[in-house]
């Protein structure tokens, strides 16, 4: 690949790290192009590969049987998360946190492979927030499903204060957020038993999914993983 191949279309610091919005042709003759995001020039999200982010909308949404669903996702990265869930007729409202003006101005101005269909869509409302610090804090509403892809695992967050979430207490306090029958979905790329321990301890009921999928780019099949917890049907906390 020569540098012709590759586009930084943004580049600034952030509270993470350098952060970078770049579209890049894929090697060989395919003809692919993706758009990816780095911060500190490690990859942290890419347009070729997006199962398991769309995994994370779509096990939650088969999960939930209502209608009018409220939706709060916990980073907006390159919208297919939202873009996901925003594909179902039984969502109402999506309130889409992210951390990072930058990630929110890229969608705004049109610089995401999902800009147009996402800003077009009036269910979609982009909060520039911290997700967590949201989560910690007294709800204002209830959401049917709260659905967070923010840290690359329990293990590795991006922060040192999103540990926090993590934890049974952090946990306990997102569990006010959740609409009775409500749930919870977090991605990772990788496995983390304390993590499920601590949810299984605040919540009544815990899955954990792997998303399998099959990596081009390194002839290697990858492992995500969704975790979901439910929150009672006839629960009055809130």
């Amino acid at each position: 690949m020569t540098l012709s191949d590759l586009e930084v279309l943004a580049y600034s610091e952030s509270p993470i790290g350098a952060i970078c919005l770049r579209r890049r042709a894929l090697p060989g003759a395919t003809g692919d192009v993706v758009t990816e995001i780095t911060v500190d020039h490690m990859l942290l999200m890419s347009s070729h590969h997006t199962a398991s982010e769309r995994a994370l909308a779509r096990c939650a949404l088969e999960r939930h049987d209502g209608a009018d669903l409220r939706v709060l996702i916990g980073g907006l990265g390159l919208g297919y998360t939202a873009r996901e869930v925003l594909d179902s007729p039984a969502v109402a409202r999506v309130d889409a946190i992210e951390l990072l003006p930058q990630v929110v101005g890229w969608m705004r101005n049109g610089l995401v492979p999902l800009s147009e269909e996402l800003n077009a869509d009036a269910r979609l409302r982009v909060i520039e927030a911290d997700v967590y610090a949201l989560l910690a804090s007294p709800p204002e509403r209830q959401y049917d499903l709260i659905l967070v892809d923010v840290d690359h695992s329990p293990d590795e967050p991006l922060a040192e204060a999103n540990g926090a979430f993590y934890g049974q207490e952090g946990l306990s306090k997102v569990k006010r957020h959740l609409a009775p029958g409500g749930l919870l979905g977090v991605w990772s790329y990788a496995d983390c038993e304390p993590f499920v321990r601590n949810l299984r301890a605040v919540f009544p009921r815990v899955e954990v999914e792997r998303v399998v999928f099959d990596n081009i780019l390194t002839n290697e099949s990858e492992t995500n993983w969704v975790f979901l917890a439910y929150e009672s049907a006839d629960s009055g906390e809130g």
